[in-house]
């Protein structure tokens, strides 16, 4: 192999001085349901001003020069026209013979401009497909048009009534919606509620964990607008929910108009505000009946069905059982109701249930049970209006709502009977 003679330069670059420009096409955004973790291969735009970085996102040849195959090797010109070159702003300008800033009036809806020009822009939109660089507008704009919505247990029929309002509500304002499911955990609540700031996103929507300080905490701390739903933890932020004193009365009372003198309780969730506020009212509700709130008939904490069950059975086993059982959830509703099948008993013949939280198949019961029907499609709607909002006037105070459910009697309670609870 022959060597260089000495004093000739090497035609490679010295290694310290080689750079490899960052991928210039604009990452195509993904959101996963329930998971909100960076895509794989990510990368953070350059910190440069948002007209340059406009320009540069625009520009098709130097997003050419920077597409790769995945094995490393260059794509050829030709295929990589058609895979990332896409139309810009000028190029629509050229077409249709008028300036750049006219097409960004007629784009952005600035600045009246006449019908023909009008039209010209808009033909040359449609036949080039042009689609304006959101992310350019919105690093000019200092705002994503998104909020981010985090919800402790998305495959709750109750939940997913508020997710589709808000959605809607969101999609009516001009919002994107960014979805995650904290699982009822405070460590993932946290991380959810970081994710989303440090996608700037414009505010959030929390229901909140039963350990929810910290995600809250920073939310204020980041000074982020924020509603808080269902939940009433803190009262830095606006909230909305349902009015759970009234609405567990009602239930009481139309219980014990049968002549019901022992109501068990089956409680949901531990640490949530809900379940709190429900214990509470539960309570005083036995009081203004004039009956007594035995605690062998309280259960107060149950984390999903399977708990619910096992609680049931054991306040239908114990030597003198309720007559009336009363459930704080639609999950705990579906516990009670499997433990009673369990033990070979009839509702109401032999047991009276009423419940929280109605869903859409509750008339296929048999019996049709008899539940407070929470008004989650209004909630959702009016938290997004609330977080809309707060986004345009930060300095307001902040707003408890809470909004009334209504009692759906059906068939599930009756007077008490001789049972074979025992």
């Amino acid at each position: 192999m022959a060597r260089r003679p000495e004093g000739v330069a090497s035609r490679e670059a010295p290694t310290s001085i080689c750079r490899t420009r960052p991928s210039l096409v604009e990452p195509t955004p993904s959101v996963a349901f329930g998971d909100i973790s960076p895509s794989r291969g990510e990368i953070s735009p350059p910190k440069i001003s948002s007209n340059r970085l406009r320009k540069r996102f625009d520009h098709p040849k130097l997003a050419l020069k920077s597409a790769n195959r995945a094995d490393g090797k260059r794509i050829g010109r030709s295929a990589c026209r058609r895979l990332v070159l896409l139309p810009t702003m000028a190029e629509v300008a050229r077409r249709a013979g008028v300036s750049v800033s006219t097409v960004s009036h007629v784009v952005n809806n600035t600045r009246f401009v006449s019908l023909e020009k009008a039209r010209l822009i808009n033909d040359a939109i449609a036949a080039m497909g042009y689609q304006p660089n959101e992310l350019a507008r919105s690093l000019k704009a200092s705002t994503t048009n998104s909020v981010g919505l985090a919800i402790s247990a998305i495959s709750n029929p109750y939940f997913t009534d508020i997710i589709c309002a808000v959605e809607a509500e969101c999609a009516r304002l001009g919002l994107m919606v960014f979805l995650s499911d904290t699982q009822e955990d405070p460590d993932r609540e946290l991380q959810v509620v970081r994710a989303f700031h440090q996608r700037r996103v414009d505010g959030v929507i929390l229901a909140p964990s039963g350990s929810p300080q910290r995600a809250i905490d920073y939310l204020a701390d980041k000074k982020m607008p924020c509603v808080l739903i269902d939940r009433f933890a803190d009262q830095r932020f606006d909230q909305i929910g349902v009015e759970n004193e009234t609405s567990m009365r009602a239930l009481i009372d139309h219980v014990a108009s049968f002549g019901h003198k022992r109501i068990g309780y089956i409680a949901g969730q531990p640490g949530l505000t809900t379940t709190r506020e429900r214990i509470e009212a539960f309570q005083a509700s036995l009081a203004a009946n004039g009956l007594e709130c035995v605690p062998r008939y309280l259960s107060a904490e149950n984390v999903d069905t399977a708990a619910a069950t096992a609680s049931t059975h054991a306040i239908l086993s114990l030597p003198s059982p309720p007559t009336a059982l009363v459930t704080g959830n639609n999950m705990t509703t579906i516990g009670a109701v499997r433990a009673i099948r369990e033990k070979g008993l009839s509702i109401p013949g032999d047991l009276s249930l009423a419940g929280f939280d109605d869903f859409e198949w509750a008339d296929c019961f048999e019996p049709r049970l008899t539940l407070v029907a929470q008004p989650g499609t209004e909630i959702g709607r009016q938290a997004a209006a609330l977080l809309s909002a707060r986004i345009a006037a930060t300095g307001s105070a902040p707003r408890s709502v809470r909004l009334q459910a209504t009692l759906r009697a059906r068939a599930s309670c009756g007077r008490p009977t001789h049972t074979r609870l025992t």
